[in-house]
């Protein structure tokens, strides 16, 4: 059920905006997603499932804007400079997301461990969030492997491949800096990591 199960990942997601996870009660989870309990619990098993999935959504939404960063227009340098104005909106705009990126989880959300638990669902995509979690360092490390990639090219030197890397993590890092301190001004943070990237 594909689309009970996003309808009900949407609910969760919309209930921790409103509490904090220990409060989000899964009879009101299900009622918002318009789904039976029972249904609810088919999807997930638990609500350390739903906890799961919830978690590994965010993170694939995000690694799958970093794709499209990637894929934007521009040299290397200004599709670099994308996937850190990606990285800070949202991380700033999604707690989710910020605790994923930076493991500073607040009581206000659910902290599944990140490794991998017993899964006994029948859904192929629980069975995924039951696997290993992303660690902050596995997302900055699979952002830092797309880059490589994707801008790299397959004819790439060993040591322009090791220069992107680089590149690309300070990138990131620096995007993530700035959800704690932003910079001033509208586009404070792509001009500062494009200067970065500059004098890299």
């Amino acid at each position: 059920m594909p689309a009970a199960r996003e309808s009900l990942l949407d609910a969760a997601y919309a209930a921790l905006a409103l509490r904090p996870w220990s409060a989000v009660r899964m009879v009101d989870v299900a009622a918002t997603a318009a789904v039976s309990r029972q249904t609810l619990y088919n999807e997930f098993g638990s609500k350390e499932g739903l906890a799961r999935a919830l978690v590994r959504r965010e993170a694939d939404a995000y690694l799958a804007g970093i794709d499209r960063a990637l894929a934007g227009p521009g040299d290397a340098r200004e599709r670099l400079v994308g996937a850190a104005g990606w990285t800070f909106t949202a991380a700033r705009d999604n707690p989710l997301l910020r605790a994923l990126l930076t493991g500073c989880w607040s009581e206000r959300l659910p902290s599944p461990t990140l490794s991998a638990v017993p899964s006994s669902s029948a859904v192929p995509a629980q069975r995924r969030a039951d696997g290993p979690l992303p660690s902050p360092g596995d997302l900055i490390g699979g952002v830092r492997d797309r880059a490589v990639a994707v801008l790299g090219g397959p004819g790439a030197a060993r040591a322009d491949a090791a220069d992107l890397a680089r590149s690309c993590e300070l990138a990131v890092r620096l995007a993530l800096s700035c959800v704690a301190a932003p910079p001033a001004g509208e586009n404070g943070v792509t001009d500062l990591v494009r200067t970065a990237l500059q004098r890299s």
